[in-house]
Parts: structure tokens; sequence; C-alpha cells
């Protein structure tokens, strides 16, 4: 299944039925290409101005990183989807046997695993993304200033959402040394990242 080339209005149709998917993981990787996007714009009303010159060749490089970002983040969105449709399909598999439930529990383990994948690569590419705002805030136009302030707080939504679509399905995980391994990394990784983004947004709102 790709999400990739769906219209807004089909987009929010599927996810306002009761399909199993998208769900909070893809919406949340699309709320970061969002961000990525609205960080190239800043570049690219930024880039030949001679007021601007002695950034230029920053803006460029963050043009083509914020690029790469937004193509990356609509990727992860696919990924999302097609990685939990078949724990969707897990949690269906009969019971009534000892090796039936066996088998069903150690289906679920792996499909939990796979389901988290896509939300915890989110989390890692918000967090590479924050330092892009930094220097947009600072190198960017001063007429696309809320544009950065806009940009950095969906990098930040989707990073908090993230993590809320990783935690359903690491919390259901019965390997507690994986569990635990996820949680040590990525806790401190989303609440750094939140830290930064409400500090960009705070000065961008005070400049403006």
């Amino acid at each position: 299944m790709s999400l990739y080339h769906e219209t807004c209005e089909e987009f929010t149709k599927l996810t306002y039925s009761k399909a199993p998917a998208p769900g909070g993981g893809s919406v949340a990787s699309l709320v970061a290409s969002l961000g990525a996007a609205l960080g190239g714009m800043v570049g690219n009303l930024t880039t030949g101005k001679k007021k601007y010159a002695q950034y230029e060749e920053d803006i460029q490089r963050l043009l083509q990183q914020t690029e790469e970002l937004r193509a990356r983040f609509l990727r992860i969105m696919d990924d999302d989807v097609n990685n939990f449709l078949p724990l969707s399909k897990a949690y269906g598999m009969p019971t009534t046997t000892d090796e039936e439930k066996a088998a069903k529990a150690a289906e679920l383990e792996k499909c939990l695993k796979a389901a988290a994948g896509a939300p915890l690569e989110l989390i890692s590419a918000c967090a590479e993304s924050v330092p892009l705002f930094e220097e947009l805030q600072v190198k960017g136009s001063k007429l696309a200033l809320s544009d950065v302030g806009c940009g950095i707080a969906l990098i930040k939504a989707a990073s908090d959402c993230a993590w809320l679509n990783a935690l359903i399905n690491i919390n259901m995980i019965k390997d507690e040394a994986y569990v635990n391994e996820i949680k040590d990394k990525y806790i401190p990784m989303v609440a750094d990242t939140a830290k930064k983004c409400d500090a960009i947004y705070a000065a961008v709102a005070a400049a403006l």
C-alpha cells in the first residue's frame, strides 16, 4: 500500500475511516514532510537575495538537506503503513491449540518490532532536521521567519507523535532487553528534540 500519490482529500478520508492504516504514524510522517517543505520554502525565498549573499552557500546546502528530508519523511509514511498491516493480520491468528498460541506469540513479537521501526526512524529523522531550522532561523529571509517557526512546530509534533506510535507497540513486546535498549535511546532523543524545537519557536516568536 502506498499513500505517496494520494490527494489531501483521499488521505484524510482514509485516516478518518475505520481502516487500520493510515494512522498516527503515517500522519506524523506527513506532518514532518510538510515541516521540511516549509524549511525548503524559506531557503528558496532566501537564495539569490543580495541581503543574504554571505549565506548563499549555506542556503544551497540547506535546500538540498530539507528536500532530502521531505522525501525521506514521505518514504517513512509508506513504510509505517506497510509495516503495520502484517501486525493487524497477526492479531487475527487462531489460538485454539498450544501450537497456534506459540505461533501467534512469535509472529506478534516479530510484527510489533517491525511496526515500531518506522516511528523510530521518524524520531531520528526529526532530530536530524532540527539543526537545519536552527540555521534557517539565523540565515533565512526574515520575510519567511514565521515559516521557520511553523516548520519547527511541525517537526516537534511529528517527533512526539512518532514516539507515541512506537511506544504502543514497544510496550507489548516481550523482549525486555530490546525494549530497554529502545527506551534508553529514544526517550532522551524525543525530549532533546522537543526542547530544541521549543527554543527555535520561542526565538522566532520573539523576533516577529
